[in-house]
């Protein structure tokens, strides 16, 4: 397995140039960028400015991790507006199309959300719908991923949809194409499950792994806390993982950054998942 980094774990306002040097100083092996709705990497990007991001990667000798991004909670597939979903249809495209020109394999896709707690004011959406539409939206999108050739990873995320991982298997496998899988988030599945069952279950079908530990006791957001810092059994998901033949990245997501010396966070990462990894 490789070893990666989110460039949401660097500190705000840090350029895409300032992330790879400090991953690459840092030990990882590859970055995973994120697409926004402008900056550096955005829907508006030029073929130009995507190839001055794989010259800096190559620079570097850094590879990329994969093609992350946050438009989803703006724009979700399982919106009742029905321009908000042609909206998400549109990102994905294009994450799809900056994925393929940068040599990702795998694109993070949040399907939509059911509610989201921890952004005041978002729809809620009734479960049966969300299923539908999301379903809908990847089965769309499908022909333009294995045209890409790259794949559409669905995240376990806390949007109180895809609550287990029978249902997400269930999800993936409806759409009867090896470009829908998982982008699983080891973290995120610690609130209402156990990571190391949801790889044995998902198997095969996970194309990318995030990284994050989480306290159950703290509750909510406050509850991520460093690698090898909260109630993950990294040794279970490990061989989990090992099991599967899972052989791509992992990649650390870590949010929030520190409030003080925010770049220690990279390196303190960067050797959690040494051990975790056994290097």
């Amino acid at each position: 397995m490789k070893k990666g980094i989110n460039i949401w774990s660097f500190a705000d306002r840090s350029t895409i140039a300032d992330c790879i040097g400090l991953a690459k100083k840092a030990g990882f092996d590859g970055i995973e960028l994120s697409l926004n709705e402008t900056g550096e990497l955005s829907l508006a990007s030029s073929d130009q400015e995507v190839r001055r991001i794989k010259e800096m990667l190559a620079e570097a000798e850094l590879e990329i991790a994969g093609l992350a991004t946050g438009l989803y909670w703006s724009y979700p597939m399982t919106s009742g507006n029905e321009a908000t979903r042609a909206k998400a249809i549109d990102v994905c495209k294009k994450q799809l199309e900056l994925a393929a020109a940068l040599g990702v394999d795998t694109i993070l896709v949040i399907p939509g959300a059911v509610g989201v707690d921890f952004i005041p004011g978002s729809e809620t959406v009734d479960y049966e719908y969300a299923y539908d539409r999301a379903l809908e939206a990847i089965g769309k999108l499908v022909p333009y991923a294995e045209s890409a050739g790259v794949s559409i990873g669905i995240e376990n995320v806390w949007n109180k949809f895809l609550l287990s991982p029978l249902e997400l298997r269930t999800f993936i496998d409806a759409h009867g194409s090896n470009y829908v899988g998982s982008y699983f988030d080891v973290g995120n599945a610690l609130q209402n499950g156990y990571p190391e069952q949801w790889i044995r279950i998902l198997g095969s079908r996970i194309k990318k792994v995030h990284f994050k530990d989480y306290r159950r006791a703290a509750g909510g957001l406050h509850g991520f806390v460093d690698l090898l810092a909260g109630d993950v059994n990294y040794p279970a998901v490990m061989a989990a993982l090992e099991a599967t033949g899972y052989d791509n990245y992992v990649t650390a997501e870590m949010i929030p950054p520190y409030t003080h010396h925010t770049e220690q966070i990279i390196f303190n990462s960067s050797r959690a998942m040494d051990a975790i990894l056994g290097r």
